[in-house]
C-alpha cells in the first residue's frame, strides 16, 4: 500500500498558534486509534511496548504512537506502569506530540492517587486528563493548561462494565451537554481475546480547539491503559479486589 496515498493532505488555515504537526486535527471530527500487536505478544502473549496507528475518519493514516515505559517493564507492571508515548507525525520521523502518565496507585479504595496523563507539543504543555474519584461511573476531565475545565469524559454507569467495550461519553464541562463519544470496537472475540489488540473511535465536534482535541486524544490512551491493558479486565473496577 503507497504510504504516500495514506497520507492526508493538511488542513489550510490551522493557525499560527497550531502546533507543527497538529494542523490534520482543525478539520477533523473523528479518529481511529488501532493498537499494532508484536508477533511475541500474540504467539506467547509477552507483553511488549504498545505501538498504535492513528487514523482519521476518512481511514487516511494521520500518525503513529509507540510506548517508552522508562524501563518499566509491561510485563512488571502491567496496566499500571508509567509511560511516555511518543506521537509521530504521518511519515513516522518527527513527534508531534508527547504523553506522559506517572505512575500512580489505582486503587479505588484509596482514591487519592487518581490518574493523570499530560499532553505536550514541543515542550509546551497543551492539556492534563485528569481522573476525578466517582462512586459508579468512571470520570475523567480534560483540562487546559491553566487548569480550566473544558471537556468531562464519563464512563458507563456500572465500573465493571467500562472494560467491556461500553461507551464513554465526552461532555461539556459548562453545561453537561454531549459532543461526543470514546469507544472502543471489537474486531472480533476470538482475536480480541488472543492478542489484546484495541481500536477505539473518538467522535468530537470539528469545531473544538486543537490543543483540547489532542489532549482528548490522550485521554484515549488513558482509557486503554486503566481499562483494558489488563488480561483479567479488573481495571479501576477490580482494584479492591487486591486492597
Amino acid at each position: 500500500m503507497s504510504a504516500v496515498t495514506e497520507q492526508p493532505e493538511s488542513a489550510a488555515g490551522g493557525g499560527s498558534n497550531v502546533p507543527p504537526g497538529l494542523e490534520y486535527l482543525v478539520c477533523t471530527d473523528t479518529l481511529i486509534v488501532s493498537q499494532k500487536v508484536e508477533l511475541a505478544e500474540a504467539i506467547v502473549g509477552v507483553e511488549t511496548a504498545n505501538k498504535y496507528t492513528v487514523k482519521n475518519g476518512a481511514g487516511q493514516h494521520v500518525y503513529f504512537a509507540v510506548e517508552d515505559s522508562s524501563g518499566a517493564l509491561p510485563t512488571c507492571c502491567s496496566y499500571l506502569r508509567a509511560f511516555n508515548i511518543r506521537v509521530m507525525d504521518s511519515s513516522n520521523r518527527h513527534e508531534v506530540l508527547h504523553l506522559r502518565r506517572p505512575l500512580r496507585c489505582q486503587n479505588c479504595c484509596y482514591p487519592c492517587w487518581q490518574q493523570e496523563l499530560e499532553v505536550s507539543a514541543q515542550g509546551r504543555l497543551l492539556g492534563t486528563v485528569r481522573q476525578r474519584w466517582s462512586l459508579l461511573r468512571p470520570l475523567l476531565v480534560v483540562c487546559r493548561p491553566d487548569g480550566s475545565e473544558a471537556l468531562h469524559v464519563r464512563g458507563p454507569a456500572l465500573r465493571w462494565a467500562a472494560c467491556c467495550g461500553s461507551d464513554f461519553s465526552v461532555l461539556s464541562a459548562d453545561d453537561g451537554e454531549e459532543l461526543g463519544f470514546i469507544t472502543k470496537t471489537w474486531s472480533g472475540l476470538a482475536r480480541e481475546l488472543f492478542t489484546d489488540s484495541d481500536r477505539y473511535g473518538i467522535v468530537f465536534p470539528e469545531d473544538l480547539e486543537v490543543d483540547v482535541k489532542a489532549t482528548l486524544l490522550g485521554a484515549a490512551f488513558l482509557i486503554d491503559f486503566m481499562f483494558f491493558e489488563s488480561s483479567l479486565c479488573i481495571g479501576d473496577c477490580g482494584c479492591c479486589m487486591v486492597c
